[in-house]
């Protein structure tokens, strides 16, 4: 069974930057696309960025210039580089697989805080 754990929120000034980790076991990490997503209170769970086994990625319009995703499949994790953060960024931060993501009732970590306030 998957097993994701999240790292790295915190409370930032709008302009500053995060790094998230997200720690994947249980499944061959270096084979899948992963993604990171982002629930802010009162709205639906949404996908942020997502990178492929291959290392291709792929943004959100909001976050484009301003994230970056990456992996080292050497330690299975997962990384997002926050920069320029705004306000609107305030929300919970996932990972998951791209594909697991969509199964209704699949295992979620408890995701990593992320507020961007003055």
């Amino acid at each position: 069974q998957v097993h994701l754990v999240e790292s790295g929120g915190d409370l930032v000034q709008p302009g500053g930057s995060l790094r998230l980790s997200c720690v994947v076991s249980g499944i061959d990490f270096s084979t899948y696309t992963m993604g990171w997503y982002r629930q802010a209170p009162g709205k639906q769970r949404e996908l942020v960025a997502t990178i492929s086994r291959d290392g291709l990625t792929h943004y959100e319009d909001s976050v484009k210039g301003r994230f970056t995703i990456s992996r080292d499949s050497a330690k299975n994790t997962v990384y997002l580089q926050m920069d320029s953060l705004k306000p609107e960024d305030t929300a919970v931060y996932f990972c998951n697989d791209i594909i697991r993501a969509i199964i209704p009732g699949a295992s979620w970590g408890q995701g990593t805080q992320v507020t961007v306030s003055s």
